[in-house]
Order: structure tokens, then sequence, then C-alpha cells
């Protein structure tokens, strides 16, 4: 189905269930996505301990949702290369880990930046 072309273009309720069913998809068979979504949960209960104010709670909201959001489309790119080569490839390999390693920069980010918003919020409760 080409997107936008003619009938077969799915209705914005359809597009919104198949999003939901690609998140279910990677939920169920992916490892780092729960592991992703483990430390979105520690960091959201420790932001109610700390009691977190209103800016502190939008940098974690949004490093989480940017990780997870990183994570599936990995997890796309690795899905799609597996599929054009089934068989091992060395620029097939390459294409996965680049993909991989712009996840993990990307996280790395994300742990710095949550360091500095729970060190202040700990910091403020001293």
């Amino acid at each position: 189905m080409i997107p936008g072309h003619g009938s077969n273009h799915p209705t914005f309720r359809r597009s919104f269930l198949f999003a939901l069913q690609g998140v279910r998809t990677a939920l169920r068979t992916e490892r780092n996505i729960k592991v992703m979504l483990g430390a979105g949960v520690f960091a959201i209960v420790m932001g109610c301990v700390l009691r977190f104010e209103l800016i502190e709670w939008a940098i974690v909201v949004l490093c989480c949702g940017v990780v997870v959001a990183a994570e599936l489309l990995n997890t796309a790119i690795e899905t799609v290369v597996d599929l054009v080569s089934p068989e091992y490839h060395p620029l097939a390999g390459r294409a996965k880990d680049i993909a991989a390693g712009a996840v993990w920069s990307l996280s790395l980010a994300v742990a710095i930046v949550g360091l500095l918003v729970f060190v202040r919020a700990l910091l403020r409760l001293l």
C-alpha cells in the first residue's frame, strides 16, 4: 500500500491503530525496549520521590519518549535489514550497528541530562 494513494489510504484512526500494533510488537519481541521502559518507570517513580518541578518533569518525560522512539526506529531499521538481507552481509551488519550506535549515543546524552536533573532535585531537598 502506498500512503496517500487512492481509496486504500488508511483512516487516521486506522493509522493510529497500526502505530499501537507496532509498539505492542516491539514490546513483545525486543528486550532493549523493555529495559528502556523500565528505566523510564524508575525515573518517573524517583521524580515523584524527589518532588520534581514542572520543568524537571518536562525534561524527564521528553528524554524518556525520545529514547523509546529511537529504539523503535532502531528496531524498524533492523527488521528491514533482516528482510532485505536474510544471510549475513557486512553492509547489513554495518547498518544495524550504526542504528544501534545512534540509540546508544542518544541514551548516553539522556543519561547525562538525567544525572543533571536528578542531582539538582537532590540538592534542592538538602
